[in-house]
């Protein structure tokens, strides 16, 4: 009421002089009439819209409290429209104006300049954070316990992952038959298996891929019996894997890939997002049968000011009316309740009214196991084998029509589909004596599979070579001296972007007496293995004769791993258990 005080006194200021006598107390009494019946009426407007008038009169007295918000950038512009809306309409807290400013960024771009675990492209501060996933938040406790990341258990929008096919593809699925379920969707790297062409976004970047694998993951199951499985398919989906959305879009639009139906793991959202950017060459959307996992969308406090906490919580109020979610499900998403606008998801493209089974978050754990096997499997290979041809590979492997050379070189030849062209592989062979007075011999030196050699691919030379390598009739077995010299020469050439590992295939102990013995081998290793130019030793041994213990040992002292079996045709799966090592703790392995 002291605002109205003072513009009453600032209009009797410009009033003429009064007069003295009965003229002075007839205008006394019709302004005190006056004065009355606006009184009467402010208290009667404040009855009626008092709240408003304190509100805005408090809220937009001294200076605005700024509100930052990051959001991810498939949500920033409808949140942009509802921060302006909000804007206007003065929302307040102690007697000041909230002001909030929204801006479309990257949520794994936030999560790691939180963390410092990933690289980061511009500003990530803000005072709330809406990623598309709360997997990020997460992330961010499990790796910044001291940063200020609080879940208001608010969802903002949710987006569950569909399956994107072009449509021009989408009818040869469907006459397939079989609905795709995550348990069919799995990948093994083998064409013919199957005709499903699964592919996701980078999962370091993208939660909907971080998702996929998890979902993956759960498909195949737990276990030391299913981790080659998982392994190939972590191989198999990097084959495919989109860098961002954009690539993503690319790639749907590519329409078929050969016989295969290429299949994109993406939200129901960015599927609506893709359709209205690509009209011309449209996607039809499926839904896993057993569920699938949501986007969420979580409002994410990043400061502990008060003041900024309590527009915070004002802005966050707005977010979640009628009003603000109906817009929000305008642009292909679904409101916190898991409507959607079947006016916009529309059931011609596959779109479904009903959300799909949400199926839960994967823990903290997962996720982390998840991220540092696709990483280090995404780390390119280089890899010298090293492959015994003394006379006992010439021995007949019962059941088979086959010698030991015979199935070693027909396992590593299949080993080779297991990685991709700019994966680095080399061949030596060894016996006792077979080069001069070296016991191993230079076939191939180590280079891209890819690259062009002798009028073909390295990839062609290296199959060839291993068709037609012989062994050495009555030659010995010279391992302790190969391994040695391979180490060295791996040490020698190593490259930081890559693993290096040399790969020992060998059905036979050392018998080189001229050799180093196992202790000078095992000191020589230990000595020269560098923490930060590793190279691990890795063997497969096959054969009744064989034993591991040497093996074992080399593998303990260069974080490698030592395999042994007594049937040859088990190779092939050795060589998965052995890429399999890249994503355990660390340490030597026996089988």
């Amino acid at each position: 009421m002291g605002r109205h005080r003072g513009n009453a006194d600032a209009d009797e200021a410009d009033y003429p002089p009064r007069r003295s006598g009965r003229s002075r107390r007839r205008r006394g009494r019709g302004g005190a009439f006056v004065a009355l019946a606006a009184a009467f009426a402010i208290i009667i407007g404040l009855g009626i819209t008092g709240w408003v008038l304190i509100d805005r009169s408090g809220g937009c007295g001294g200076q605005d409290v700024p509100l930052s918000v990051a959001a991810a950038p498939e949500l920033a512009p409808v949140l942009t429209q509802a921060a302006s809306a909000f804007n206007s309409e003065n929302h307040g807290v102690e007697g000041r104006c909230v002001r909030v400013e929204v801006r479309g960024v990257d949520s794994a771009n936030v999560a790691y300049g939180i963390t410092g675990a990933g690289p980061t492209i511009g500003d990530t501060d803000s005072d709330v954070w809406i990623p598309d996933s709360n997997l990020w938040p997460k992330i961010v406790k499990r790796d910044s316990g001291e940063a200020t990341v609080t879940d208001t258990g608010t969802s903002v929008a949710r987006s569950p992952l569909v399956l994107a096919v072009p449509e021009k593809a989408a009818e040869s699925a469907e006459e397939a038959g079989e609905a795709p379920s995550w348990q069919n969707l799995v990948p093994t790297g083998e064409p013919e298996s199957g005709d499903y062409d699964v592919r996701l976004i980078d999962p370091v970047r993208s939660s909907s891929g971080l998702a996929t694998l998890a979902l993956i993951h759960g498909a195949i199951g737990g276990g030391e019996e299913s981790k080659p499985a998982l392994i190939a398919a972590l191989q198999a989906l990097q084959q495919g894997v989109a860098a961002d959305e954009e690539a993503a879009f690319s790639s749907l639009s590519g329409g078929e890939d050969g016989d295969s139906t290429p299949v994109m793991v993406m939200s129901e959202q960015a599927a609506w997002r893709y359709n209205s950017e690509h009209g011309d060459s449209a996607a039809r959307v499926s839904y896993p049968e057993g569920g699938s996992y949501t986007l969420d969308y979580p409002y994410v406090l990043r400061t502990s000011d008060p003041l900024v906490l309590q527009a915070a919580e004002e802005f966050r109020t707005a977010l979640t009316d009628p009003q603000t979610q109906e817009s929000i499900r305008a642009e292909g998403f679904r409101s916190s309740d898991d409507q959607a606008d079947t006016g916009v998801l529309k059931e011609e493209s596959g779109f479904r009214s009903e959300a799909p089974e949400n199926l839960p978050t994967p823990s903290d754990s997962a996720v982390d196991s998840l991220i540092q096997a696709w990483n280090q499997l995404k780390l390119n290979s280089r890899v010298l084998t090293v492959l015994d041809i003394s006379g006992s590979m010439a021995e007949p492997v019962p059941g088979t029509g086959m010698t030991r050379m015979g199935v070693t070189s027909r396992a590593a030849v299949e080993g080779l589909t297991l990685f991709p062209d700019d994966a680095e592989l080399g061949l030596w062979e060894f016996s006792v004596q077979i080069n001069n007075d070296l016991d191993y011999r230079e076939i191939l030196p180590v280079e891209a599979l890819g690259a062009d050699v002798d009028g073909g691919t390295q990839r062609d030379v290296l199959s060839g070579a291993l068709s037609e390598v012989e062994p050495k009739p009555d030659g010995d077995t010279g391992l302790y001296d190969t391994i040695l010299a391979a180490y060295r020469e791996m040490s020698r050439t190593y490259k930081s972007d890559r693993v290096n590992t040399i790969l020992v295939l060998t059905d036979g102990n050392n018998d080189d007496d001229q050799s180093v013995s196992l202790d000078q081998l095992l000191a020589t290793l230990k000595e020269e293995h560098s923490q930060s130019a590793p190279v691990s030793v890795i063997s497969i041994a096959f054969g009744p004769d064989i034993d591991p213990e040497p093996l074992r040992q080399i593998a303990q002292v260069t974080n490698g791993a030592a395999y042994s079996t007594d049937d040859p045709t088990e190779i092939g799966e050795i060589f998965l258990k052995s890429f399999a090592l890249r994503i355990d703790e660390g340490g030597d392995e026996e089988q």
